[in-house]
């Protein structure tokens, strides 16, 4: 597999120094840990204050997309210049993010990270200055273009925080990454629901810059204090690793292979984002239909509560359940429960349906980030883990605006898209379980 190879060294090392410090200075190193359950190992692993500290430290980048398009529409009273804003930014990200992705990887996280931290409260910063001329002809394409910049320049803590887990967790017990990617999407779950949650908050009752403010300050600081640390240092970069000789035939067939395993978990990534971005959609156009558009956040909520629940059991699951086959069962669990809404004809209905489609949905992205981890070379880890959050970015927008093409049909038609997505995402299953259990 990817992850034995020897080209990787996970001791923990500053990048500042070729010379190992002491393990028992190190969160990861492998001394003994109490037995204080499957999560309570997390905080003897990466240190007590990892695990809020990244999980402030990602809600910048759930605040940016929604922080846009609330700052730009009250600018310009103009949803469509808002829509702009807040595409911009989606695609910023999905481009940048896999960028910054490789240079943490060939740099280290702490430089990059740092680095990121510090261009992305610029261009906040430039945002909240140019968008009150958006509302000019002149005005609008800087807006624009600050957009981007955000979006592209925001830093990546979850796809890097789990590639510190799988150097963390190398010498550890079997389940510890399993019980450390289950945290994860359950901290992206719930960050992706407080962070437009939030933003609605204090736009609403305050003023629409200040969730873009206070993202700028979260950045700054969360974002660079877990930069510096201490599990920073369990991740070697590639440019202080040996180098190696010209690339044989078979190496090169080997990264041939190895690419395409890898197009398997990013395409199973653009699924899940096109799910969740038309159901979004499409919960908008359901709930318009009752004449309560403003409340189909609350209904997508329902089902971000179950995922993220049902996310942490991916921890106790036995390890003899393998994750290719983990796919298959949780993705043709979200193909039957995607099926629900279509039934649903008032809210009360939606929400029971909302509430059981989320059941399936953790487990699935916990185990497509697994098996993204499985097949990923090792000095490439966080550009793989990047590349499978753009993923989820990109199938976004293609989801909302498939189901928003469709919604003028019919709420129906809109709500067929989801179901296509995790059709989709089942035939990918069964093609990874293939692949890897030849490997």
């Amino acid at each position: 597999m990817a992850t034995s190879s020897s080209e990787y060294s996970t001791l923990p090392c500053d990048v500042s120094s070729t010379t190992p410090p002491d393990p028992k200075s190190i969160p990861g190193s492998p001394e003994p840990l109490s037995n204080r359950g499957r999560f309570g190992r997390l905080p003897e692993i990466a240190g007590a204050g990892f695990l809020p500290l990244g999980f402030v430290a990602r809600l910048p980048l759930a605040m940016l997309t929604v922080g846009a398009l609330t700052l730009v529409t009250a600018a310009t009273n103009s949803y469509a210049s808002g829509g702009f804003a807040a595409g911009a930014v989606g695609i910023g990200s999905a481009l940048g993010a896999p960028v910054l992705g490789f240079l943490a990887d060939r740099y280290g996280q702490r430089p990059v990270l740092l680095l990121a931290a510090l261009l992305n409260t610029m261009a906040i910063v430039a945002l909240l200055m140019v968008s009150g001329l958006a509302g000019t002809g002149a005005g609008l394409l800087p807006t624009l273009a600050a957009a981007f910049l955000m979006g592209a320049t925001c830093p990546q803590i979850g796809p890097l925080a789990r590639v510190r887990w799988m150097a963390l967790t190398r010498n550890k017990r079997p389940a510890d990454l399993d019980t450390a990617l289950s945290y994860e999407s359950t901290a992206d779950e719930l960050t992706f629901v407080l962070g437009p949650a939030l933003v609605g908050l204090l736009a609403s009752l305050i003023a629409p810059w200040l969730p873009l403010a206070l993202a700028a300050l979260l950045t700054i600081t969360f974002v660079s204090g877990f930069a510096v640390h201490p599990t920073e240092r369990s991740v070697i970069p590639l440019r202080r690793r040996p180098r190696t000789g010209v690339p044989s035939g078979a190496a090169v067939r080997g990264m041939r292979r190895t690419a395409f395993l890898i197009s398997l978990p990013v395409l199973g990534m653009v699924m899940m984002g096109t799910f969740f971005g038309s159901t979004q959609t499409a919960l908008i156009a359901f709930a318009g239909g009752f004449g309560v558009e403003t409340a189909a956040g609350l209904l997508y909520a329902v089902m971000g509560v179950s995922s993220a629940l049902t996310a942490l059991s991916v921890a106790y699951w036995p390890q003899g359940f393998r994750h290719p086959l983990r796919w298959v069962v949780s993705a043709a669990a979200m193909s039957a429960a995607a099926c629900l809404p279509l039934f649903a004809s008032d809210i009360p209905l939606m929400l029971a349906a909302l509430l059981i489609l989320g059941l399936p949905v953790g487990p699935t992205m916990v185990t497509i980030f697994s098996v993204g981890s499985l097949v990923a070379p090792q000095h490439l880890v966080g550009t793989v883990m990047t590349l499978l959050a753009s993923g989820i970015v990109a199938g976004t927008a293609l989801g909302a605006s498939l189901a928003g093409t469709l919604a003028e049909a019919g709420v129906q038609n809109a709500l067929m898209v989801p179901v296509a997505a995790a059709v989709v995402l089942l035939l990918l299953g069964f093609v990874s379980t293939a692949v890897l259990r030849r490997r």
